[in-house]
């Protein structure tokens, strides 16, 4: 992994520049990244929901905002509740302009948000929900969600005992909601980040994108390493980006190399206590995850 992925040339790539410098992101952020190419989308007409997570301290603190939008601070679990609730009034005052983006974390999202999310979901209330995936709670000292990986280190799972549980299978969960889009992206990949957000803006109803952003803090990675980490992960297959509509019509965006995932796992400090045999299980993993979705993608197109 010594090739380092690009970002985009520069902020005149972006359709709108709503992420003002000088917030209180760790260097080397991802979840900051995700931010600045959701909203460069969605643009100036956006009211973000956001609950207790990175971005919570990232956003600044009141009066100040690192956002260029108007922004709700909520509760833990209530992300999808309150969007659900700003698109309703918006909805009321006759605005069907200004998009309702409710943002979380692997924490608010596969656990503690889950109930409000999958209940927003089965309503299809149009609202669009990012999930900016860093693998653990990181806002809060690195403890283990149900999002982090087999084998990875975080305060709760300490390399004495490390995470043995699954990643939760979010996708497929949102999918067996039949909301009209959901979809995978990674911070490594703007161009096709962006193209699905316009989808997503494009489309009515629930809309569901979970993103990968590597966290150097929780993940004991160099600041400068984030990019090549994302891309690493889509191209071990480790993290598939494609699409799925209404629950049915699942689509590859991004054909990934194929690389050992080892190359992967062995550029990050929370997987240093990891052996060879471990390894070796979570490339059969990663390798069965990919066969299953592919089973999925192969379904759905005939």
């Amino acid at each position: 992994m010594s090739e380092r992925a690009p970002l985009l040339n520069s902020t005149k790539s972006l359709d709108h520049e709503l992420v003002n410098q000088g917030h209180m992101a760790c260097p080397g952020c991802g979840a900051v990244l995700a931010m600045r190419y959701v909203l460069s989308v969605l643009g100036p007409k956006t009211i973000v929901c956001l609950p207790a997570c990175c971005w919570s301290v990232i956003s600044g603190r009141h009066p100040t905002s690192a956002l260029n939008v108007p922004l709700f601070h909520t509760a833990f679990e209530t992300a999808a509740a309150v969007a659900t609730g700003v698109r309703g009034a918006l909805t009321a005052k006759g605005d069907t302009e200004t998009h309702v983006l409710a943002w979380a974390g692997d924490g608010g999202t596969f656990d503690i948000g889950l109930q409000a999310l999958s209940g927003a979901a089965e309503r299809n209330e149009d609202i669009i929900y990012v999930c900016y995936d860093n693998e653990a709670y990181m806002n809060t000292g690195v403890q283990r969600s149900s999002a982090t990986p087999p084998g990875a280190w975080t305060t709760t799972t300490p390399s004495a005992q490390p995470e043995t549980q699954d990643k939760k299978d979010i996708m497929g969960i949102l999918a067996a909601h039949r909301i009209p889009y959901a979809a995978t992206a990674a911070i490594a990949y703007p161009e096709d980040l962006m193209n699905k957000v316009r989808k997503a803006r494009d489309t009515r109803g629930m809309r569901f994108l979970h993103i990968f952003c590597p966290c150097p803090t929780g993940w004991r990675t160099a600041p400068d390493m984030t990019v090549e980490l994302a891309r690493g992960a889509v191209q071990s297959k480790v993290f598939p980006i494609y699409e799925v509509e209404n629950g049915e019509t699942w689509r590859l965006t991004m054909e990934p190399e194929g690389r050992p995932v080892a190359d992967y796992i062995k550029s990050q400090g929370r997987f240093a206590h990891v052996d060879d045999a471990a390894i070796a299980q979570y490339q059969a993993a990663t390798d069965h995850r990919w066969e299953q979705l592919m089973k999925r993608i192969q379904m759905s197109s005939t």
